[in-house]
């Protein structure tokens, strides 16, 4: 808080992020009515709640890829269904999902507020930005406008929008945006940090009291961060981001803040003329386009339960010593760099003068050290000009020694590879037998893993 309006915020550095703030009269009465209740309330023994089975079970929104993401245990350790309540959301919980413009994020949730009144629930979704007569046409080409129990509304008062919940009484609430919505006894304009953190407050405290799901869509500014400073996140459970190239048919779905679930899961999603179809198997997905060359090395990569085979590919270009780049994309770049330096120390390539261009394929960010063999593969036969063996692929983290390191669940890599065709899987030494048809390409030192290239 401060007392003049600054160009620079002192506290965060930011730029234009201060917004003015008078108190009005309905917010000291709602901050007086807020006191009196929590006056009223009183603390009691966590042994003494009442859990009825009915308030814990989730919303299955009906997309797979969405309620694995939103956290909940599809099966136990047998492979049987859980009993858990599912996957999907939490009533009372609210969940924010943040994306760029056209990526497909209302496209998604209308599918979802579809799905979920079609298996009897009550949804109410709330556009600020479309009229009720263009969702209809969006439903209609998504073939969502079937269901009795999906209520739309075009309003951006937030007044109004709180009645019409409270009429409607909903299993599930959909906020497509957040950005527009305004609450009329505050001056600011809507999407201002004022604006959004009351309207926002406003909306957990409906839906904690009611018991009601509910989503929030919001927009990603230039850095593609969801706008408002960050301030949104910490008010709600879970925070979900829609990534992805627009002009590619693949879409991912990843959760950075889950009070009900893990945040390492992701969704994969397929963008078609009949809406955003669910991709059950990413790894074949991920492994289809797969064409070997000089440059690209399979890898399998964890995220969350599942494992996925992505596809690494390097490229080296003559450049200038002393100011060659270093361009990556899905790819940590200071993973890069400490890589580029081991080949160099280690491996024997000279790297000083080569441009180095990594992607990671798929639209999947590849971010743990078992793709560290993988990628150093890639950029070795890029500067070589020469490939691994057909169907092999590679996983291992690598030292700044230049050895060879274990990694995680590696018995559930192997497999997944050999599953999907890979017979040769390069990696470090481990005790996990390779399956039937596969062998493993043990190597200790990136010298032996470098040698096995043709």
């Amino acid at each position: 808080m401060q007392t003049k309006w600054m160009g620079k915020c002192p506290d965060c550095g930011e730029w234009d992020t201060l917004d003015e703030h008078r108190e009005t009269a309905g917010a000291s009465t709602d901050r007086q009515r807020g006191e009196a209740m929590a006056s009223a309330a009183s603390a009691v023994s966590i042994k003494s709640v009442d859990m009825k089975a009915d308030g814990v079970k989730r919303l299955a929104t009906g997309i797979g890829e969405l309620d694995r993401v939103l956290g909940g245990t599809v099966t136990n350790g047998h492979g049987e269904p859980a009993d858990n309540g599912g996957c999907g959301m939490v009533p009372g919980s609210v969940v924010l999902i943040g994306g760029d413009p056209g990526i497909g994020k209302s496209t998604l949730m209308l599918q979802a507020a579809d799905k979920l009144a079609l298996s009897g629930k009550r949804v109410l979704y709330v556009s600020s930005e479309e009229s009720i007569q263009q969702l209809r046409l969006r439903a209609q080409r998504l073939g969502a406008d079937g269901a009795e129990l999906l209520f739309v509304l075009a309003d951006t008062n937030l007044a109004r929008i709180t009645e019409q919940v409270r009429k409607t009484r909903p299993d599930m609430v959909v906020i497509d945006s957040i950005q527009m919505i305004y609450k009329g006894d505050l001056p600011a304009a809507p999407g201002s940090v004022t604006q959004l953190r009351a309207c926002c407050q406003e909306l957990v405290y409906l839906a904690k009291s009611a018991g009601i799901a509910m989503v929030l869509v919001g927009h990603v500014t230039k850095q593609g961060q969801l706008a408002g400073p960050r301030l949104i996140e910490h008010m709600v459970d879970a925070v979900l981001y829609f990534e992805g190239d627009r002009y590619h048919s693949h879409r991912v779905i990843r959760a950075i803040k889950n009070r009900y679930g893990a945040t390492l899961e992701v969704g994969l999603f397929e963008m078609t003329d009949k809406g955003l179809c669910p991709v059950t198997d990413g790894s074949g997905l991920l492994a289809k386009e797969y064409q070997r060359r000089p440059g690209s090395v399979v890898c399998p990569v964890l995220q969350g339960s599942r494992c996925l085979l992505v596809e690494v590919q390097a490229l080296t270009a003559t450049g200038f010593l002393g100011a060659a780049k270093r361009k990556v994309s899905g790819v940590d770049s200071n993973r890069l760099a400490m890589l580029i330096a081991v080949l160099e120390k280690r491996g024997g390539l000279r790297l000083a003068d080569q441009d180095v261009f990594v992607n990671g394929v798929g639209g999947v960010r590849v971010t743990e050290p078992a793709s560290d063999l993988a990628l150093a593969i890639a950029i070795a036969g890029a500067h070589y000009d020469r490939q691994t063996e057909p169907g092999t692929c590679a996983v291992g983290e690598i030292g700044l020694g230049g050895e060879i390191r274990h990694v995680q669940q590696m018995g559930q890599r192997i497999h997944e590879a050999a599953r999907l065709g890979f017979n040769k899987i390069i990696c470090p030494p481990t005790d996990t037998k390779a399956p039937k048809g596969a062998e493993l390409l043990e190597v200790k030192t990136l010298d032996q893993a470098i040698g096995l290239l043709t």
